[in-house]
């Protein structure tokens, strides 16, 4: 970790003095040329999704508990044993202690690592590739851009996705490491136990992206066009509180089967297939069993603190590269 400044500094160095030449290991010389790819929304938006992971993940917890929660179909949680998102929080605390409304945090943060970098990356560059300003954007070539890096980035972190949401349901029955419990899996249920729900999770990613990152672009320039706001702070949390909104509205059906889906272990089947897990969560438990989680699915998709975060550390980086364009 002490070596991190220098590695930030050799990027940024790099990426104002293309091609630099350097000597490697006193065998080899190596030429770097960054010009022609931006790596700074792959690299920034990725540490703004795992930070933004890390605050939000006891919301995400509720929301997972809230959804599996009710399954007429498994003795195991056909209980309702939480009334909300606050009640669920307080007495996971009570019962499971604090420490508990962070089960799935490791896999989860590598899910961002990954999913959260490959999503904004390919958002932007997508975008740069069709129209080269952004007045130039319509909304639908942000809805395209934003369906093509959803399903990318989430099928590739799907083996993420089934670990975090297990460990989230089963809370301190899922013992050992990370990569012990990768392993668990694929030996009792395959490859296909590491990406069970992977089309669910595409599907939703489509939904939540395709339909989140336009929203706000388009949230954003109406009000900085017609409510003359100015790009700030304010004007990214009204865009951002509006596109979680509509984010949650639309995925929260197929997030609940996708869910209960993935966290279905071994010799444990409740449902056939993402249908019938549907219609039985419908029939059994009535329609509005498919917004199970709502509220807390929103303060989490609520994605103000990821692309505030995203603006934040693009500023940051603005300034080092200022800084490093009138030291050399």
């Amino acid at each position: 970790r002490h070596y991190m400044p220098f590695i930030i500094i050799f990027f940024l160095y790099c990426n104002h003095h293309t091609p630099v030449y350097f000597l490697s290991t006193g065998i080899t010389t190596a030429c770097i040329q960054m010009s022609n790819f931006n790596w700074k929304p792959f690299v920034f938006g990725g540490l703004a999704s795992v930070t933004a992971e890390c605050g939000t993940f006891p919301i995400d917890l509720t929301k997972t508990r809230l959804q599996v929660q009710g399954q007429v179909g498994d003795s195991k949680y056909r209980e309702i044993r939480y009334r909300g998102m606050l009640h669920a929080i307080g007495r996971i605390c009570r019962e499971e202690g604090i420490s508990a409304l962070y089960s799935g945090l490791a896999p989860a943060m590598l899910r961002q690592a990954s999913y959260g970098t490959i999503k904004i990356g390919t958002y932007q560059s997508f975008k740069r590739l069709l129209v080269d300003r952004p007045e130039d954007e319509t909304l639908l070539t942000n809805v395209l851009c934003g369906v093509l890096s959803g399903v990318i980035s989430s099928s590739i972190a799907n083996p993420t996705d089934v670990l975090k949401i297990r460990m989230q349901a089963q809370g301190n029955v899922i013992q050992g490491s990370m990569m012990g419990n990768f392993i668990n899996i694929y030996q009792q249920e395959g490859t296909r136990g590491l990406w069970k729900g992977v089309s669910l999770t595409a599907q939703r990613a489509a939904i939540v992206v395709g339909v989140e990152l336009p929203a706000y672009d388009l949230a954003k320039k109406h009000l900085i066009l017609d409510c003359h706001m100015g790009d700030n702070i304010y004007t990214h949390f009204l865009s951002s509180f509006a596109c979680g909104l509509a984010g949650a509205l639309a995925s929260n059906p197929i997030d609940v089967v996708r869910t209960r889906m993935m966290n279905q272990t071994y010799g444990a089947v409740t449902y056939q297939g993402t249908l019938d897990c549907l219609l039985q969560t419908s029939r059994s438990e009535g329609f509005m069993a498919l917004y199970k989680g709502f509220f807390p699915n929103w303060l989490r998709l609520g994605p103000w603190n990821i692309i505030v975060s995203f603006h934040l550390l693009s500023e940051v980086c603005l300034c080092f590269h200022l800084c490093m364009f009138i030291y050399c």
